[in-house]
């Protein structure tokens, strides 16, 4: 009886010590003291905005098994972090990966950021898609080809799944997808009949695994849908606890008209609603962003559940279609083409983007010939203008930046990439500043090697992240790491009802970084762009390595993240 009494003792010490050990998150029984990993002596920095600790956190397969101080416990595998911090992997809220991951898989240009997750969508989805849009995405590829052998947004998800992706993949469904799935190119509202069937889609999309209903309302097609059609997409994607995303109607002009839009979508269909990458475009706007800021925090205030996104530069790109009025993109892309060559219509249009109208978004007023860079062309022999103003090339063509510009879209038969300097500076802090903002990218995950080196990308590309930690928490001080750490992972994966991500949380899924916030800094400028940011030195995804002492292992174990309405959720999935 005394030796029964004496193990009972030492058995009761042991399960106390193990509970001391580990972090008020979760203890391991106190037999557990193997896993398949531990990450030691790191400062964790769980994404809830908590003060950091320091400690362990322990992965066994796909999800992270304990926090805390877990001396006593084994790693087949143990990373020493020492001096470095421990985070859950970053969510980029607005990636463009959704052709660079066909090409390469690897990420590495979100990779070297700690980004684990890319969230892509706004307004057009690789999903659904009908026989005369797959023609469509087939004949207008550039330096990347593939073959388009998926129809729906889970297919498309599961084929980058299935051909091997270092980052986990998510995708809010296109509103401009399906507007051409069908209505097509056309400037008219859609007929009840047509608006009945988009909103299928997008219960489909939903179960599928669809984040929610994604717009870009500054762009044919999407700017010919009226509030009510996306009021009703939204409220489909709603009935699935989805939520809504717009690039609103107008950064610039109309910018509180086109909040107040968005506001009314939420409002109306229930639907938590976000802004992606806010910004007053243009001086004479620049006003305009304190009243944003009081139209959202008011609206939040009333219960809505309103947030935004940001990159963290100052200049935006997108394509030359934004300097042209958007009744000559009527049609879809050859329509537009076809219409610029006419020597009356091409009057008209250069007349109207000299002219500062609040009929449509002029980014050539908003950013001058000036100060719009070209970054991509598909014709190899306009390739030696990468890198130039618009004011530039027209000053050695002699002629007109606007008419340029037409020439530019006519000879390179696209859209033509280009970026636009529109906001201040002190905005973008502003912006950073404020607690519901989160962070996207808005480019695509890019290699410094291969067919990417045929562009010029905005330095976004390779550094949004690591401005966070660079220029808000260590330059301006705008916030502690624990709140850009918060920004980055719990915020989005809350606004978005991602489940089982964005935590250092038992039960979670082990997507981990490992950085050194004093060295974490970008490097990518417009003049040299393929530059990837340096100080992140681990990165784990699904609780396997893809980044070791700041060099890709090779690994692709990257899955599709699907939304709230997926039929396919266990019961006894993490929500946050």
């Amino acid at each position: 009886m005394q030796i029964l009494s004496w193990r009972i003792v030492v058995t009761a010490l042991a399960a106390l010590f193990m509970l001391g050990a580990c972090s008020k998150e979760q203890a391991p029984a106190a037999d557990t003291v193997a896993y398949d990993l531990i990450i030691r002596n790191g400062m964790i920095y769980d994404g809830s905005g908590a003060a950091p600790y320091r400690g362990d956190v322990a992965i066994n397969g796909d999800r992270i098994a304990a926090l805390g101080d877990l001396g006593v416990a084994t790693g087949v595998e143990e990373v020493d972090a020492a001096g470095m911090a421990v985070a859950p992997g970053f969510i980029n809220m607005l990636s463009w990966a959704t052709e660079s991951l066909l090409e390469d898989g690897r990420a590495l240009s979100d990779i070297h950021q700690g980004v684990t997750l890319e969230i892509m969508g706004e307004g057009g989805s690789m999903g659904p898609l009908n026989s005369r849009m797959k023609a469509e995405l087939q004949e207008r590829q550039g330096d990347i080809r593939y073959d388009v052998n998926w129809t729906t947004l889970g297919e498309y998800l599961e084929h980058l799944e299935n051909r091997g992706v270092s980052v986990n993949v998510a995708s809010y469904i296109g509103a401009g997808t399906v507007r051409v799935h069908e209505v097509g190119y056309d400037d008219r509202r859609a007929t009840a009949e047509e608006l009945a069937r988009m909103q299928e889609l997008v219960r489909a999309a939903m179960r599928e695994g669809a984040i929610g209903v994604g717009s870009s309302l500054i762009y044919a097609p999407d700017n010919f849908a009226d509030t009510n059609e996306l009021v009703a997409l939204a409220s489909a994607a709603a009935e699935y606890d989805g939520s809504y995303i717009s690039h609103i109607r107008s950064e610039g002009n109309r910018l509180e008209e086109a909040v107040q839009e968005l506001i009314k979508i939420s409002s109306l269909s229930g639907a938590p609603a976000e802004i992606y990458h806010l910004k007053a475009s243009g001086k004479n706007n620049w006003f305009k962003l304190e009243n944003v800021f009081n139209m959202i925090e008011a609206a939040r205030a009333a219960g809505l559940r309103i947030s935004a996104n940001m990159y963290t530069y100052n200049a935006g790109a997108t394509g030359l279609d934004a300097t042209m009025p958007l009744w000559v993109q009527a049609g879809g892309h050859d329509a537009w083409v076809e219409r610029l060559k006419d020597p009356q219509i091409r009057e008209r249009v250069i007349a109207e983007m000299h002219d500062d109208s609040d009929d449509w978004e002029n980014f050539y007023v908003q950013a001058g010939p000036e100060n719009i860079r070209l970054l991509g062309f598909r014709n190899e022999t306009l390739r030696p203008l990468i890198g130039k103003t618009l004011q530039e090339v027209a000053d050695e063509r002699q002629q007109d930046p606007a008419a340029t510009a037409i020439d530019l879209v006519i000879e390179d038969d696209s859209r033509v990439d280009a970026a636009f300097t529109l906001m201040s500076e002190f905005n973008v802090s502003r912006k950073a500043a404020k607690p519901w903002v989160s962070f996207g990218s808005d480019a695509g995950a890019l290699a410094a090697e291969g067919v990417f080196l045929n562009s010029s990308p905005h330095p976004r590309a390779y550094g949004t992240f690591a401005r966070v930690i660079s220029r808000f928490v260590r330059e301006e001080s705008l916030m502690p790491i624990e709140e850009a750490v918060r920004r980055m992972t719990s915020l989005p994966a809350f606004n978005t009802n991602i489940r089982g991500r964005g935590r250092l949380k038992a039960d979670y899924y082990a997507d981990v970084v490992i950085f050194d916030p004093a060295e974490f800094t970008d490097h990518a400028t417009f003049e040299e762009p393929h530059q990837y940011a340096t100080g992140v030195e681990h990165v784990f995804v699904n609780g396997v390595q893809v980044l070791k002492d700041g060099e890709h292992t090779g690994a692709t174990p990257g899955r599709v993240v699907r939304g709230p309405g997926w039929v396919g959720w266990p019961d006894n999935q993490p929500i946050n």
